[in-house]
Parts: C-alpha cells; sequence; structure tokens
C-alpha cells in the first residue's frame, strides 16, 4: 500500500513518463463541445481511453449519448472494435456520467512493470478516438 503522497508522486511519474514517450498534444479537454471530453483513465486496476458526456442536464447529456450511439457501428467497424457504451457510467465519486470508452484490465499506475503496456494502449486507443470523434465531431455537434 502507498501512501497518497506516494501515490500521487507515482502518478505523476506515469503522466511525465507518458508525455516523453508519446509527445504529442492530445485533444481531451478541447472538444469544441461543452461537457465533451476525451480521456485517459489510468487506476490501480486498468486503463480506459474514453470519451466522456457529462452536463448536469439529463436531456443534453441523452442527446449527446444518443448521437454517439448512432455512430456506434462505425466507430466498431472503422476505429474501435472493442469499445463499450455506458449511458449511466457511475464515477467514484458517485456522478452519473455517458462514457464510451475501451480499456485494458490488469495494469496499474502503482506497478512499474505494467506502464509499458499502459503506455501503449492509452496512446493507441487514444489517437483511434481521437480520430473517431474528429470526423463525426460536426455531427456530433449538430
Amino acid at each position: 500500500m502507498f501512501s497518497k503522497e506516494e501515490s500521487k508522486k507515482i502518478r505523476q511519474e506515469f503522466w511525465t513518463a507518458f508525455g516523453t514517450n508519446y509527445p504529442r498534444k492530445w485533444l481531451l479537454y478541447n472538444t469544441k463541445i461543452k461537457d465533451v471530453t476525451l480521456k485517459f483513465t489510468l487506476t490501480t486496476k486498468l486503463a480506459q481511453v474514453s470519451i466522456d458526456v457529462e452536463p448536469s442536464d439529463e436531456v443534453i447529456r441523452a442527446y449527446y449519448y444518443d448521437k454517439f450511439l448512432s455512430l456506434k457501428s462505425i466507430i466498431i467497424s472503422e476505429y474501435l472494435d472493442d469499445i463499450i457504451f455506458n449511458e449511466f457510467y457511475e464515477l467514484e465519486n458517485g456522478k452519473i456520467i455517458s462514457r464510451i470508452y475501451v480499456e485494458l484490465e490488469n495494469v496499474s499506475i502503482h506497478n512499474k512493470s505494467t506502464w509499458s503496456d499502459a503506455m501503449k494502449f492509452l496512446h493507441d486507443k487514444m489517437l483511434r478516438l481521437e480520430s473517431f470523434f474528429l470526423e463525426y465531431k460536426d455531427f456530433i455537434e449538430s
């Protein structure tokens, strides 16, 4: 088990190493669509790359989720065949969002021997997710 300070230091070390090994300006929060973001997640159990739809207004969240859902066959056939759609994804803090994501299990931010696999996964999957998002951004926001 790690203290909060040790865990924070390890997380910083991972993300610094990731940025060094895979230098790139990612889209992430700069989608130009309010409340729609692309995210990297690495926990002590898994890595995820996701599109998060998290407005406070349920109607807006459902609207954007339905837009992504209408593109499901395209994203599966052309970008990420293992993508998961979850309209009611619960975050650790209890907040419910819609999340479209891929994940890799059995990696841990606290286990440096899994970092290489996690970094490769995060990089490769985010490249594909960004490509999809940029290709269909106009449709998503219309």
